[in-house]
């Protein structure tokens, strides 16, 4: 049997080529919207695909089904309960879908989505967004959290009931908002999971469901978005990016924080391409309903940067602009003149971290703003004192510092350096005191 699982880093999406490579045939089972990869991996292993499985309606990611159907031919099958407005083969319940001699047994398994299915292929189990590697998928993105949680535990008790030795292949990995526990291994096994998954070590339902009906995890806002485009009629092919010499409209700016820094564009929105999650970031933080242009050190840079856009559904883009004239300054900063400053009370901090990773250590007196929603709060930063954002690494805290920049405010990002290395100098931090700690 062929089997490929191919991973989507900057989202932690994992999507699988299956088949039977003497007969010649092949299934994807959840493919990106960027299908190359596919097609190239098929082209090797001398297969053709001859079907599209999707486990669910994605939420996190533009599928690529509509450009399998529309420009190869290619069949489309989900649940019926996906309620899909494109052309579908079905199905359901114990179907087998068949690849020349290997069979691809359906499992419903709602929780995540109702329509939701996991697929069983000798001997790999291709779950989805059920059973994760550590953890399971969130249960809210569609019905409320705790019906999606009680047909969850449901679903959870049967995966684990398969053959201790049948390998879990997961369709995220870490890096994805679909849960908050999942672990970097790209495979595992039934065996595996029920000794250290957290989701499968609830006694009951309601102990379960009481868990997992709390979402800490921020809900993205192109959710919407991705999922009428997944259910939608067939999206084809995207329009290809041309250079723009100038742009009236907003800006995202993929270079690096230290470019960036240098000279940028008026209102530009600094997300590096070099760095992780950046089209879940810009999805935070641009306006969706309105056209993007790309600032990028140079063209290859751009497409790279429109493929992650794209992925999340941001399809409007009006091109991209490189060696253009960019006067805008920012100054980072560094941790002694910071340091410095924090003792004279000369700044305000901003720790642009999620509450999680605050709760374990922050800069005493710092305001807490996560930095997809420091926007929001840019009337109450603007008082005429300097603004420096940290967060654990500087990518973030680069981040919110355009954000920052872009709505007038003085902003200085801590950079290549963040709360870890601020503690390791000796540095006070404050930690959350949980009921009960000592």
């Amino acid at each position: 049997m062929l089997f490929r699982q191919l991973v989507d880093d900057d989202l932690g999406c994992a999507s699988y080529l299956i088949g039977d490579e003497a007969a010649g045939e092949a299934v994807v089972v959840d493919p990106a919207y960027a299908i190359e990869p596919y097609l190239e991996e098929a082209e090797r292993s001398g297969v053709h695909i001859v079907r599209v499985l999707e486990t669910h309606t994605h939420a996190d990611h533009l599928s690529g089904h509509g450009r399998f159907a529309l420009e190869h031919g290619v069949p489309v099958s989900v649940h019926p309960l996906a309620e899909p407005e494109f052309p579908s083969d079905p199905v359901h319940d114990g179907d087998e879908v068949t690849v020349g001699e290997v069979s691809i047994r359906v499992l419903h398994t709602p929780g995540h989505r109702p329509e939701h299915c996991c697929y069983l292929a000798d001997g790999h189990l291709l779950t989805g967004d059920s059973l994760l590697i550590g953890d399971a998928a969130r249960p809210d993105l569609a019905v409320e959290a705790t019906e999606g949680a009680t047909a969850l535990y449901g679903s959870l008790q049967r995966l684990a009931e398969l053959p201790e030795e049948t390998e879990v292949d997961p369709g995220h990995v870490a890096g994805s908002l679909c849960a908050t526990g999942i672990s970097s291994a790209r495979s595992s096994t039934i065996a595996m999971e029920r000794l250290s998954n957290r989701a499968l070590a609830y006694g009951d339902a309601d102990e379960f469901v009481a868990a997992h009906a709390i979402i800490s995890a921020p809900r993205p806002p192109t959710t919407e978005r991705v999922v009428a485009l997944n259910r939608g009629q067939f999206v084809g092919e995207p329009s290809a990016i041309g250079p723009l010499e100038r742009f009236d409209g907003q800006v995202l700016d993929v270079r690096s924080p230290r470019d960036f820094a240098a000279g940028h564009l008026a209102g530009a929105i600094n997300v590096p391409a070099s760095g992780s999650s950046v089209g879940t970031k810009a999805g935070f933080l641009l306006d969706l309903d309105a056209p993007v242009a790309i600032h990028a050190s140079s063209p290859r840079e751009a497409e790279e940067a429109a493929r992650r856009l794209r992925a999340v559904g941001l399809l409007d883009l009006a091109g991209y602009l490189v060696d253009v004239e960019a006067t805008e300054r920012l100054e980072p900063i560094a941790l002694d003149e910071l340091e410095r400053l924090l003792a004279d009370n000369a700044v305000e901090v901003v720790d642009v971290r999620e509450k999680d990773e605050r709760d374990d250590g922050y800069i005493p007196e710092s305001r807490h703003i996560p930095y997809r929603l420091v926007g929001e709060f840019a009337e109450e930063l603007r008082n005429g004192r300097t603004v420096v954002t940290v967060c654990e690494s500087g990518a973030r805290a680069a981040v919110a510092a355009s954000v920052l920049a872009a709505h007038g405010i003085k902003a200085r990002p801590l950079l290549d350096a963040g709360i870890p290395d601020w503690q390791q100098r000796g540095n006070p931090v404050t930690a959350f005191r949980r009921c009960g700690s000592g």
